[in-house]
């Protein structure tokens, strides 16, 4: 056992027992399986392992599981370890284990002084913070320990300094470090909960970069404070659509669904969020039970979107929330004819559900083998998952075993269903031969992968 190797394991997911399978296993009473996998190197099953015997009081048991691995210097083992033992009450424990690692800073000094802030040692944590707040993840846990400990000015001078006069960004990766609009976003946090709503309203609009994973930081705030107005005004401007999803959000919470189907069906915004805010549309409007005014919605997306499968996936999946796998193919149907051309594997499995909905799982397997990629290595999950939902699995074995070890994962889950629990191992640890790549050291914008 080597930190190379485990950490292989944690980003690539092969040649290991992956998590989600690890949970499948404990939740089908295999946990003395996990245990050996967890005492042999299997680090999913070890840290599941720990974590259930310390829910289970036998915390010696826990740390001894862990202990070969937290010996390789590994931080995501030390850091299991030491969120298992601040969970049991032993923190200052948990701050010993995790001291040394921090001085490589990232991730690794972000748990740190979240730990020690939540423990009673927060002048250190700041100090430790706000020696790396030129790291966006740092920041951010630098603003969160602030509050309430009369910090928020001497942390807001900190994150003022790094807002140059003049530069904007143009994308969220033109700075290293603390770009310029992530401060203004901090500092518009440190002035929202004093209580100066209006100075962070003021800073939120001189952002160039408004939206971050989805979601507006201004309106957000603005939804709040109940500033519906402002929101609404807002929306009307802000490019992205995110701010028009959380006026629509709001509504919707109030019961003004009408006001909130009208905000979607505005106009303007990015191509990119008129498509997707008329798939939130058809979403509501399903919510409140309107599902026939969402699957119309929906069909004037696809038809004017016609081979993008996101869209087309949302539509398959509606047809058949709805009870109408009819109307799901016909679109498709249609589409694809519109084309002109054999449809490709990707978009032509879209259809499989619903084919099975409405003439049952045969007929869905014997079209899928009838498309001229329906013999390959991608298309057998696929015809593995509907033998399966009907309860098949030994069906969806035979399929997938065929194409080994291309679809490994699958078919051990499905090994796993048939409690041929050892098979499903064998299979998981077989491992493709690879050059091993350095372990991450954590650091944000300097290492690879960045």
């Amino acid at each position: 056992m080597d930190a190379a190797d485990l950490d292989r394991q944690a980003r690539t997911l092969s040649g290991c027992i992956p998590p989600f399978l690890v949970t499948r296993l404990l939740e089908l009473g295999h946990d003395d399986e996990v245990e050996v996998q967890a005492r042999c190197g299997e680090w999913f099953c070890a840290r599941a392992w720990a974590r259930l015997t310390g829910d289970q009081g036998r915390q010696s048991q826990a740390l001894e599981v862990l202990a070969p691995y937290v010996a390789t210097g590994w931080w995501p083992a030390a850091q299991t370890q030491a969120e298992l033992l601040e969970s049991w009450g032993r923190a200052e424990e948990a701050i010993a284990l995790s001291r040394p690692y921090a001085s490589t800073g990232g991730l690794r000094l972000e748990f740190f002084a979240r730990l020690l802030a939540r423990h009673g040692h927060t002048d250190e944590a700041i100090t430790r913070l706000s020696a790396g707040i030129e790291d966006s993840l740092l920041a951010a846990a630098l603003v969160d320990i602030a509050e309430g400990t009369g910090r928020d000015e001497a942390v807001a001078a900190l994150l003022a300094a790094r807002i140059p006069d003049q530069h904007q960004c143009d994308s969220p990766w033109c700075c290293s470090g603390l770009d310029p609009d992530s401060a203004i976003g901090l500092l518009a946090t440190i002035r929202e909960r004093s209580g100066s709503v209006d100075e962070a309203i003021a800073l939120l609009h001189t952002r160039h970069i408004t939206s971050v994973n989805n979601r507006d930081q201004l309106a957000d705030l603005l939804a709040r404070h109940d500033r519906i107005e402002e929101l609404r005004a807002y929306a009307v401007t802000e490019c992205h659509g995110h701010a028009a999803q959380r006026l629509a959000e709001v509504l919707e919470e109030r019961h003004d669904v009408e006001g909130a189907i009208a905000v979607y069906r505005q106009s303007g915004g990015s191509q990119d969020f008129r498509c997707h805010g008329t798939v939130r549309l058809a979403e509501l409007l399903a919510r409140h039970g309107r599902g026939g005014e969402a699957v119309d919605v929906l069909r004037e997306l696809a038809e004017a979107h016609n081979g993008d499968d996101w869209i087309l996936h949302t539509w398959a999946s509606l047809c058949l929330d709805q009870g109408r796998p009819e109307d799901g193919l016909a679109l498709l149907d249609a589409l694809a004819a519109a084309r002109g051309r054999e449809e490709a594997w990707d978009l032509y499995w879209i259809r499989l559900p619903l084919i099975a909905a409405r003439a049952g799982v045969d007929v869905a397997v014997a079209q899928a083998r009838s498309h001229s990629e329906g013999g390959t290595s991608y298309a057998a999950p696929h015809i593995a998952e509907l033998l399966a939902g009907a309860g098949r699995i030994e069906e969806a074995v035979a399929v997938l075993e065929q194409h080994v070890p291309a679809n490994r994962s699958d078919l051990a889950g499905h090994l796993i269903e048939l409690g041929r629990v050892n098979d499903a191992g064998v299979l998981l640890q077989q491992r493709d031969s690879a050059p091993v790549s350095p372990v991450w050291t954590g650091s944000l914008f300097n290492d690879p992968p960045f």
